[in-house]
């Protein structure tokens, strides 16, 4: 067993500014209007943020059938389809929407591309609650999911006559997006792309660092919850790297110690709805157990904040 360790940490890290804004507003609303205040489905992918919003007041649901009457419901960072904040105005309920912004801007290109007689194609992940909501936008039907290069390979258009389109989910893995993309540029050249980049500036930069640490490690542990599309892309992309070990971890209790006992340096980075509490907790039970040089990889700076909602503001 190796005793001496190099622990680099990737920069950026965990929290982007989209989740920052969806708890705070959860929190905000907790403050303002008291508890307990719904919340549909989970704020953002990370149970231990869930858990604490929860220790606070927090409570957290399904549908909006699941919320009494007269009760704030807040909409998870993920985006909802057009229907959700329709049942809520037909129910007379005060709702607060808490879609990322880079989420939102994804829907609105739908919206635009769709009055433009537009036939769009969806890159993005089957189930996940931002490629529900993005389809949810539009009629069943006018957005088709593109998964896999095997789908871009296979898409056929449902009017060849009709000028074609593309957005992409938030949280995808960049190079195999960037893959899924040219084989639509090459069979359908004219197809419109977005106007900028729809996969967020956060899930880039984290690749980009998980990257470099990938490259310097013999193992790399990902904070973040196996629900969390932009955690589950950076083990992919490490792992595609080459690093001998990537895992998963949700907290200290599951770091998988004897694939690190012969490592000499691990790298550790945490998605962007693991708080940076994780990440020293994570960080604290390496060092009690090993002997320890600690280092940071800095890929790039943010410095992005996103406006709370007026509502929350007064």
């Amino acid at each position: 067993m190796v005793k001496k360790k190099n622990l680099l940490l990737a920069a950026p890290r965990g929290f982007c500014a989209g989740v920052d804004r969806a708890i705070q507003i959860v929190e905000r609303a907790l403050n303002k209007y008291g508890a307990p205040v719904y919340v549909r489905h989970e704020i953002v992918h990370n149970r231990y943020v869930v858990e604490n919003l929860e220790k606070k007041g927090a409570v957290f649901v399904d549908e909006l059938s699941d919320v009494p009457e007269d009760t704030p419901v807040i909409f998870s960072a993920h985006g909802v389809a057009k229907s959700v904040p329709q049942e809520a105005e037909k129910r007379g309920m005060f709702y607060i929407d808490a879609t990322c912004p880079l989420v939102s801007k994804v829907h609105r290109e739908a919206e635009r591309h769709d009055k433009n007689d537009m036939e769009i194609i969806l890159i993005g992940h089957r189930g996940h609650p931002e490629v529900i909501g993005t389809m949810g936008q539009l009629r069943e039907g006018h957005i088709s999911l593109v998964e896999t290069t095997e789908d871009a390979q296979k898409f056929i258009p449902s009017n060849p006559d009709a000028k074609l389109a593309y957005l992409t989910q938030t949280t995808l893995s960049v190079d195999e997006t960037a893959d899924i993309v040219s084989i639509l540029q090459k069979r359908f050249p004219l197809i419109t792309p977005p106007k900028k980049e729809d996969i967020c500036y956060a899930t880039t930069n984290r690749q980009a660092a998980v990257k470099k640490l990938a490259e310097q490690c013999d193992a790399v542990l990902v904070i973040g919850a196996p629900n969390s599309s932009n955690s589950m892309r950076l083990v992919e992309v490490a792992e595609k790297i080459g690093c001998d070990y990537v895992g998963l971890v949700q907290r200290a209790h599951d770091i998988p110690w004897h694939h690190l006992s012969d490592c000499t340096s691990i790298g550790i980075t945490a998605g962007a709805s693991a708080p940076e509490t994780l990440v020293d907790e994570v960080v604290k039970a390496i060092t009690e157990r090993y002997d320890v040089t600690l280092n940071e990889v800095v890929t790039s700076e943010e410095h992005i904040t996103f406006k709370l909602p007026n509502v929350l503001e007064t």
